[in-house]
């Protein structure tokens, strides 16, 4: 049990994860306590803490970028054709 919250820790399987001690797939449960992450294997009791990596910085694409450039603005003047019609 978690000593601050006093709830039980939930505990998720990772689906096809191969434990590093023994070699077991499908065996290992993450779970956070005291704002670490940790995983577990179930058969073995191996154990440690998950480090996560922060999420990489989004590439700039001409989509996400914002364009600060001045915009010289026309005026366009619409105008219809001509009437070809003879009678």
């Amino acid at each position: 049990m978690n000593s601050e919250t006093k709830k039980p820790v939930k505990r998720r399987f990772i689906a096809g994860a191969v434990c590093p001690r023994c070699g077991e797939m499908d065996k290992i449960v993450n779970y956070r306590l005291d704002d670490k992450n940790y995983r577990e294997c179930v058969a073995c009791g191996f154990k440690d803490e998950i480090r996560l990596q922060a999420s990489p910085r989004e590439l700039d694409t001409r989509v996400n970028q914002t364009d600060d450039r001045e915009v010289e603005e026309t005026a366009v003047k619409i105008l219809q054709p001509p009437s070809d019609k003879k009678h």
